[in-house]
């Protein structure tokens, strides 16, 4: 199995194009994705059926990265509203041979077969939401987050 293994030279599986040169060591990363609010609307018919009105356009992903390590990413000069190509961390899945999948682009060799669904880990454009970064002085930790949404 290839799951989660790091790509040659590489420090940690997220990559974030768009943000200077964003190699480190990346340890205690958290990624997680979940869909946007606006990709569902849902509201309850006359016979108290649950639909979704939602239009499928807005099926998209916000991001949120957490870390805390030695380091923090190049944040200086980054703002809200620039949009970055992020090749995630975390992994998405489907069921193998369904057509139309993968719904979004996959990592260079990041796709691998378990059972009978494949997994991969998604690149997304995505634009930048508020970020924050910290540091506490006795461990010598910098922490950060950043939030993203697909655009």
């Amino acid at each position: 199995m290839l799951e989660n293994v790091l790509p040659a030279n590489a420090d940690t599986l997220l990559v974030i194009s768009g943000m200077g040169n964003f190699q480190y060591q990346a340890r205690g990363l958290t990624q997680t994705l979940s869909v946007i609010p606006q990709a569902a609307d849902l509201e309850r018919s006359v016979n108290g059926v649950l639909l979704n009105l939602g239009n499928p356009i807005f099926r998209k992903y916000r991001s949120k990265i957490t870390c805390t390590d030695v380091d923090a990413p190049p944040l200086d000069g980054i703002w809200p509203g620039m949009v970055v190509t992020v090749q995630c961390a975390i992994n998405l899945c489907y069921p193998t041979g369904n057509p139309g999948s993968p719904f979004r682009s996959e990592v260079s060799g990041s796709s691998y077969t378990q059972g009978s669904f494949t997994f991969y880990r998604p690149v997304l454009e995505m634009m930048i939401q508020p970020f924050s970064e910290n540091f506490e002085e006795w461990k010598g930790d910098i922490g950060w987050s950043l939030d993203l949404e697909e655009v």
